[in-house]
């Protein structure tokens, strides 16, 4: 193919280069496959992801036989130029399984957090003094922005879409009924693969909860005011004591 179209691509020795799928709503890393310089050009040039079977040694169109198509919104390089992200808007699980993730199994005993208040923290490698590095804000407002596009372009086949399209009594149950997975979750998280479900589980109700701050309205900056002016803040001086 014309080099044209992978200027910056470091293609291994087998002619191949890893691709990461992420969920461009969610941020979800979804599957990990090979590309080569062909199935690369498919997938700009067909908008959805085309990949290479090492093991049958052939081009494959990711959901050709399932139905579970990924159409790709983005294509970035990481700096090295030998490994690619592709951006999509999933229709259907992503794994063979029937997951929506490839990476739905976790590790025994491959936690690394450190623990906060005598608990094991996240099992995902992130240590508390890390936390702070972590720019929470500014991942809340690319989420709450691009939630708000969705809800503008309305754009098909989209979940946030399907939301909004639906109204506010759907968007309200589902952020009920993520309160209640989470709440379930965090009943049963005192293993290391409840910890990561109550982790999933937050981020889905996250999720829905920004959805809903866009129906009505309510934006970001409004919360992160909001939660600034409580930091510090006794919790007495606002909720009283037992004798009042």
């Amino acid at each position: 193919m014309s080099d044209e179209l992978t200027p910056d691509l470091t293609f291994g020795e087998n002619g191949l280069i890893p691709a990461v799928v992420q969920d461009e709503e969610t941020g979800e890393v979804l599957m990990m496959a090979w590309m080569n310089g062909e199935s690369f050009a498919r997938t700009l040039q067909t908008g959805e992801a085309w990949f290479w079977s090492r093991s049958r040694q052939e081009l494959w169109h990711k959901g050709a036989t399932s139905g579970n198509t990924q159409r790709v919104t983005d294509v970035r390089l990481d700096c090295d130029g030998d490994t690619l992200l592709l951006k999509v808007r999933p229709a259907g699980p992503a794994c063979h399984t029937g997951e929506r993730t490839c990476f739905h199994r976790t590790v025994p005993g491959a936690v690394t957090g450190e623990t906060v208040g005598g608990k094991i923290g996240a099992g995902s490698g992130i240590k508390v003094a890390d936390v702070t590095a972590l720019d929470l804000g500014l991942l809340l407002g690319e989420l709450y922005h691009k939630i708000a596009e969705r809800e503008q372009t309305r754009p098909e086949k989209s979940y946030t879409t399907y939301l909004f399209n639906e109204g506010i009594d759907k968007i309200l149950k589902k952020v009920g009924e993520e309160a209640a997975e989470t709440i379930i979750a965090a009943k049963n998280a005192s293993s290391v693969t409840g910890h990561r479900q109550l982790t999933s589980e937050i981020c889905d109700l996250l999720y829905h909860l920004l959805v809903l701050m866009v129906e009505r309205g309510v934006l970001l900056p409004e919360i992160i005011g909001e939660l600034t002016s409580r930091v510090g803040r006794p919790a007495l001086a606002k909720y009283g004591t037992r004798a009042e």
